[in-house]
């Protein structure tokens, strides 16, 4: 039998090349090296489905404990609609997402980060 490889998080954010730099010091930070999954993919949590799809799996082969959504300011994914009010709807909209059909307990920690690197906790 394989060992199994646990780790305490899933980090979800944008691919957008402007923002890695911001994403890549906050988790070293806050999370530290080698203890997360990471998804980068256009538009964060725009495209829910397939989010929820790559966190279960997380959590299945990695015992995830906690996952992080991450959406930025002057994202081309949402285009025109992608305001902060906006995205901070997406951002708890995945929340309850997961809290609905996750079968497991998942922490959840939402951002907005912003061009000039500053991450907004949404709550």
């Amino acid at each position: 039998m394989a060992e199994k490889h646990i780790t305490d998080a899933i980090v979800v954010h944008c691919i957008d090349f402007r923002f890695q730099k911001y994403i890549n010091n906050w988790i070293s930070e806050n999370i530290g090296e080698e203890n997360y999954d990471r998804l980068s993919i256009a538009g964060s949590v725009f495209d829910f489905e397939t989010v929820f799809k790559q966190v279960q799996l997380s959590g299945r082969l990695h015992e995830i404990k906690k996952a992080i959504f991450i959406n930025h300011e002057d994202c081309g994914a949402y285009g025109t609609e992608g305001n902060k009010e906006r995205h901070a709807a997406d951002l708890c909209a995945a929340r309850e997402g997961l809290d609905e059909r996750c079968a497991r307990d998942l922490a959840v920690e939402l951002y907005y980060l912003h061009l000039d690197g500053e991450f907004e906790r949404v709550s």
